[in-house]
């Protein structure tokens, strides 16, 4: 993806929607603690602990519970260490401060079926009893229970539109505010001219305060980021970061600057694949970092070019778990371009389940993401809206874990004639169409 004109947690897909809520019991100081299991599938959940506080406000937390047989992968708004099946999880920057009557929470997934166990709130025990009330709707299609505590099931990013945040235009909030899409791709963190010092595009500081600042008002709102590295043009931080643990050293600082667990990596130059895995694998290990590879298409009915497969079987040797997001951009093609698209996300699964030939179907398109660019392309198609559609079905039938496009700041129709352009479509269209097209997709 070149940078002028597009510039991407990948959580497995919910097969059954339920939230189990277990009361609070507030400690000695007032503050109480409750945990929900917001969603399940056949090998895991994600679960949600809410933090409240009494009369008295808190400067501080920290959360600690066991979890028997089974294992927590990524996690978000805390920060998490673990000794054996012991997990402590500690507030972030920007939500440790609980006003009195305030709460805030985190969330995370496991793998496995094991609830939480001896959990402890600042030191005190936070389970009690309480008995939700459950209800069950089935469709002609599906079953779906839900225990109702008063609470929404929270969004999870299956939808998260790549925006370069180095443009002031469009800000998050602005997006999310005239769309209800919360959840973004950041583009790019990349080498800076002090190396391996990561900065937005090269060259704006991590902590610019418009940056900092729309993340946090969008995490307000119930939103998230994904930090994308790499992409057209450099210096990549996979190039400039000489050792896996100086890589790793810059991953952690780019994805705390904005109160991230979730990284994706746009491979459109080599980039030294030993490193950078184990560098990934370091940072699902210590802080169940999701992360994700975007990589090229070579032909419709190819799927990804050989090198990118080759980055991606370095990473299954090495036990990193990654969701395949394929560019369904700027590649040749015959016939119908939403067809092609398709065509080329079919063959990109069918490598996957060479790469990862354990996985069942299911699991291998719960790992695969998609990400076209909207309107008209570098190198000559162009998305229009069916197009477009064409993908968003795709995605439902299948069940993948994420749909993205390039871009937020081209999902508008100033130029309906226009050539490429990394701040319109270059199509006719109105305000947005693509945002709420690609928004309905729930999983």
């Amino acid at each position: 993806m070149t940078r002028s004109t597009l510039l991407a947690a990948g959580a497995a897909t919910a097969l059954v929607a339920g939230l189990v809520a277990i009361a609070p019991a507030a400690s000695a100081a007032g503050e109480s603690a409750s945990f929900s299991q917001d969603s399940s599938w056949g090998s895991g959940y994600q679960g949600k602990f809410t933090i409240a506080a009494g009369t008295t406000a808190l400067s501080g937390w920290k959360l600690e519970f066991d979890l028997d047989g089974a294992t927590v992968g990524s996690y978000w708004d805390a920060s998490m260490t673990r000794s054996g099946n012991h997990h402590t999880f500690t507030h972030r920057e920007y939500n440790g401060n609980v006003g009195a009557g305030a709460s805030t929470s985190f969330g995370f997934l496991v793998n496995g079926s094991a609830l939480p166990a001896n959990c402890k709130l600042n030191g005190v025990p936070c389970s009690g009893g309480g008995t939700p009330t459950t209800t069950t709707t089935t469709t002609s299609t599906t079953t779906t229970t839900t225990t109702t505590t008063g609470g929404p099931i929270p969004s999870s990013a299956r939808v998260a539109p790549y925006i370069d945040i180095t443009m002031p235009k469009p800000s998050l909030v602005d997006v999310a505010n005239a769309t209800g899409q919360k959840h973004f791709t950041l583009a790019f963190a990349l080498g800076s001219s002090a190396g391996c010092d990561p900065a937005w595009g090269g060259t704006v500081p991590l902590n610019d305060s418009r940056i900092v600042n729309d993340t946090k008002a969008l995490k307000a709102q119930g939103g998230s980021v994904i930090v994308a590295t790499g992409g057209a043009m450099g210096p990549y931080l996979e190039h400039v970061c000489s050792t896996a643990d100086a890589l790793y050293n810059a991953y952690v600082k780019v994805l705390d600057a904005v109160g991230s667990n979730s990284i994706d990596v746009d491979v459109e130059a080599t980039i030294p694949q030993a490193i950078v895995n184990t560098a990934l694998k370091r940072l699902q290990d210590t802080r169940g970092t999701t992360v994700s590879y975007t990589m090229r298409i070579q032909g419709q009915d190819y799927g990804m070019d050989p090198y990118s497969v080759d980055v991606l079987k370095d990473a299954a040797a090495k036990g990193v778990t990654v969701l395949v997001n394929p560019m369904l951009m700027n590649f040749g093609y015959s016939g119908n371009w939403g067809d092609a698209m398709v065509n080329a996300a079919n063959a990109t699964l069918g490598q996957m389940r060479t790469i990862w030939p354990s996985k069942s179907d299911a699991q291998l398109k719960a790992l695969l993401g998609l990400t076209p660019m909207i309107g008209r392309n570098d190198t000559g198609p162009t998305t229009t809206q069916a197009d477009a559609r064409k993908v968003v079905d795709y995605a439902k039938a299948n069940k993948v874990g994420r749909i993205a496009f390039w871009s937020a700041g081209r999902d508008n129709g100033s130029c309906p004639s226009g050539g490429v352009s990394p701040t319109c479509s270059g199509i006719p269209q109105s305000d947005w169409e693509f945002t709420n097209l690609f928004r309905t997709y729930a999983g």
